[in-house]
């Protein structure tokens, strides 16, 4: 599809760390919703960046990880390729990881902040991970370097040790809550409690904001 006159330049930032086992044509298949919407046939074609001075989409066989600092053009309605996305690299994750999508309106300029007008700039933060608890890890180690930036400017960080402690209660009380919500969705055990694999019922996250 043609994005030459869109509305924004979203920039698609982050790296994820990899299971060994994934290989470049697995990774192309996850990355689909990116490329085809960049109208791409293929990862290797779509990965530039709009910009060349970002390094686009890439994968380090190596050390097993996908590098993203990627510019594309496009509308609001790229919003609805990142639950897919999401929920791919879920699938091909080793541990929880951070993606920042960034929407900068590129209709904006210096007369419209002269008459006082409001970008629609955006930005949207995404977490993936294999499991629930990779993914609030993510969430944890992000939230306590930023609280620690901040509060640093006021303290010693060696006084910081309970903020972080709290901060560490509060996602063991959410992660707590998930696992029981999810004990809740497992069908009954014993006889007459249903043949099923007992797997365990309810859908895991796909990405937690």
């Amino acid at each position: 599809m043609s994005h030459d006159d869109a509305p924004f330049e979203i920039h698609v930032h982050g790296d994820v760390k990899l299971r060994s086992d994934v290989s470049f044509d697995t990774l192309q298949d996850a990355l689909k919703p990116l490329w085809k919407y960049a109208g791409a046939r293929s990862l290797a074609d779509g990965a530039a960046s709009l910009y060349e001075d970002e390094p686009g989409i890439r994968f380090n066989p190596r050390e097993h990880v996908l590098q993203m600092c990627w510019t594309l053009q496009g509308d609001d309605d790229f919003r609805q390729q990142l639950d897919e996305l999401c929920m791919n690299l879920n699938e091909l994750s080793e541990v929880g990881a951070q993606i920042e999508i960034t929407f900068y309106d590129a209709q904006f300029d210096e007369e419209d902040e002269e008459a006082g007008r409001e970008s629609r700039d955006d930005f949207v933060l995404l977490f993936v991970g294999p499991t629930p608890e990779a993914i609030m890890q993510a969430q944890r180690n992000l939230l306590v370097e930023d609280v620690v930036n901040l509060m640093e400017r006021h303290f010693d960080g060696a006084e910081l040790g309970g903020v972080v402690a709290e901060i560490d209660k509060l996602f063991s009380d959410r992660y707590s809550a998930l696992t029981s919500s999810l004990e809740l969705g497992k069908p009954p055990r014993g006889p007459g409690g249903g043949g099923g694999a007992g797997h365990g019922g309810g859908r895991r996250p796909r990405h937690l904001h």
